[in-house]
């Protein structure tokens, strides 16, 4: 497949990440620019020739109005520029936490994203451990749904835990959990919590053994760590040997960093969907390149890519 028929790009959030994915793919990353105007306005440009090409436009929408909205203005200015397909790689898409009504008189944001995403333009999306497997119904156009598992399972095993049990940091993760141990052959427990408010948790208990374990936290999404970190703390506390996390998206947001660091965490295993704002021996990132650029490579030779839909 010649490379001339594909041109990979990226939004300035994830240009980072675009780079490594056009390094896996054996290329190099288009040619883009931003104008920024006074007031804040912005116009997305494309320096090279898009025309007949398939276009893949990475953006992580973490901080997510203007990384959105950007994504939205470079799709429709691939579209106006007669490529032939767009296709959208958010690694980490942004208000999947708002998938439905949870109470009177709000907005079920993660389908009016989708709804944003089909108008501007965009003929397929590609993206990873969505936080509701269901917002891949939203759209109107193919969803490819990658799973981070792919990445973590590889390594859990690399680390040969000799008491290795999966936990989940509350009961909504808990079928998460129980496709790594089943995929891990390993137990696994749960962590029960009641919220006083939103991020602010009124008590917590666990449910199973975890004794002389080697604990691994699973989840999607760690963003003030309040959660995950209260989860560790009555791991050690009910005599756990060790206790890792692991998360697909570091959103680390307000004292998140500061928790992290300060719990009894051995190490906090996440990927580059996001780009850590801080660095610590604590933190262990693995990237998502490779992966991405697997999946471009198939998109391209019109080759199945269920194989690397782990889970």
């Amino acid at each position: 497949m010649s490379e001339k028929l594909i041109a990979i790009f990226a939004g300035r959030s994830s240009k980072y990440l675009g780079e490594k994915i056009a390094k896996s793919f054996n290329t190099t990353l288009g040619n883009s620019s931003v104008t920024v105007f006074a007031d804040g306005e912005f116009q997305t440009c494309f320096n090279d020739n898009v025309r007949g090409r398939d276009v893949f436009l990475v953006q992580s929408t973490f901080q997510p109005s203007e990384n959105l909205f950007e994504l939205l203005l470079m799709v429709d200015a691939a579209r106006r520029a007669s490529a032939k397909s767009i296709i959208a790689i958010i690694p980490y898409f942004g208000f999947a936490r708002q998938d439905r009504k949870d109470r009177p008189r709000v907005p079920i944001s993660a389908k009016m994203i989708a709804n944003l995403l089909t108008a501007s333009g965009v003929n397929r999306v590609v993206t990873l451990d969505l936080h509701a497997d269901q917002i891949q119904g939203f759209f109107d156009v193919p969803v490819d749904h990658l799973y981070a598992s792919t990445l973590f399972n590889k390594y859990l095993k690399e680390l040969n835990l000799p008491k290795l049990t999966m936990a989940s940091p509350d009961t909504g993760g808990t079928r998460r959990a129980a496709a790594y141990a089943k995929s891990l052959e390993t137990d696994f427990v749960i962590c029960y919590k009641q919220r006083a408010k939103a991020n602010e948790i009124a008590k917590m208990a666990l449910i199973g053994e975890v004794k002389g374990r080697d604990i691994v936290l699973v989840d999607d999404i760690i963003d003030t760590a309040g959660t995950i970190t209260k989860a560790a703390e009555i791991m050690m506390e009910n005599g756990a040997a060790s206790v890792r996390a692991i998360s697909t998206h570091p959103v680390f947001s307000g004292a998140a960093y500061e928790r992290l660091i300060n719990s009894p965490f051995t190490e906090i295993v996440v990927t580059d969907t996001i780009p850590l704002k801080q660095e610590h021996e604590k933190f262990k990132v693995l990237s998502t390149a490779d992966l991405f650029a697997e999946v471009i490579s198939r998109i391209e030779s019109k080759q199945s890519i269920s194989s690397l839909f782990q889970f």
